[in-house]
C-alpha cells in the first residue's frame, strides 16, 4: 500500500504482504496496526482514495455508479455531464497523481519487473529502497530526470484546479455522512462553476 503527494513522492509505503488481499482490508490494517505510523491527515485535509477503500472521515472516494477513469471521458471527446460525473472526474484527474508515480517508479527500477529469488523480506527491501531513491530523485530537481519529465508531460491534461476544498475533521472513525455531505459540496461547486 502505498500514498503520495502531489509532487509525485511516496508518503506511506507498506511492503510485504504475502498473497492477495483487497485493498480496504490491508488499509484497515495500516490504519489500525501503530506499528505502521500511518500519517493520517490533518485537520482541513484528506486523502483522495479510489473506490476500493472505505468512505469515511478524513478519506474521500469517488461516487459509485458514475463514470470516473479518465480515458472514459476521453473517448469521443465525452464531457462530464452533471455533478456526479463532474465530482468524478476531478477525482479522478487529481488522483492519476499515484498512477504516475507508480509509472516512474517502475520504469526507472528495471529490478521491480524482473524480482530476482531473494527472499521475501528483502524484496520488500528492494520495494522500500527504490521507492525513497524515487523520493530523492524527485526532490532534487537539479536532477532533471527524463523519466519525471516525462511524466509530468503527460499528467498536464489530467490536472483541475483543487479550489474549493472545505475543512474535515482529523479522526478516522466513522464520519460516513461528514465525508457524503464534503463531497456533495465539491460536486455542487464544481457544477455551479460550470455554468
Amino acid at each position: 500500500m502505498a500514498a503520495c503527494d502531489f509532487n509525485m513522492c511516496f508518503t506511506f509505503v507498506m511492503a510485504g504482504w504475502e498473497g492477495s488481499a483487497h485493498d480496504s482490508w490491508i488499509f484497515n490494517y495500516a490504519l489500525n496496526d501503530p506499528q505502521h505510523n500511518f500519517p493520517h491527515p490533518p485537520r482541513g485535509k484528506y486523502y483522495l482514495v479510489d473506490s476500493g477503500y472505505p468512505l469515511q472521515r478524513g478519506y474521500l472516494k469517488p461516487y459509485q455508479n458514475t463514470r470516473y477513469h479518465l480515458p472514459d471521458f476521453a473517448r469521443g471527446g465525452c464531457r462530464a455531464e452533471g455533478r456526479r460525473e463532474m465530482f468524478n472526474h476531478a477525482h479522478s484527474s487529481l488522483r492519476s497523481v499515484i498512477e504516475r508515480s507508480f509509472d516512474v517508479w517502475k520504469k526507472k527500477w528495471a529490478i521491480l519487473w524482473d524480482m530476482p529469488s531473494y527472499s521475501f523480506a528483502k524484496q520488500a527491501d528492494i520495494v522500500m529502497a527504490t521507492m525513497a531513491l524515487h523520493n530523492f530523485i524527485r526532490r532534487h530537481p537539479s536532477r532533471n530526470d527524463i523519466d519525471f519529465n516525462e511524466c509530468e508531460q503527460e499528467g498536464q491534461d489530467d490536472r483541475v484546479d483543487s479550489q474549493g476544498r472545505q475543512e474535515t475533521c482529523s479522526d478516522t472513525t466513522g464520519g460516513v455522512e461528514e465525508m457524503i455531505a464534503l463531497r456533495d459540496s465539491i460536486a455542487d461547486q464544481l457544477y455551479e462553476s460550470r455554468a
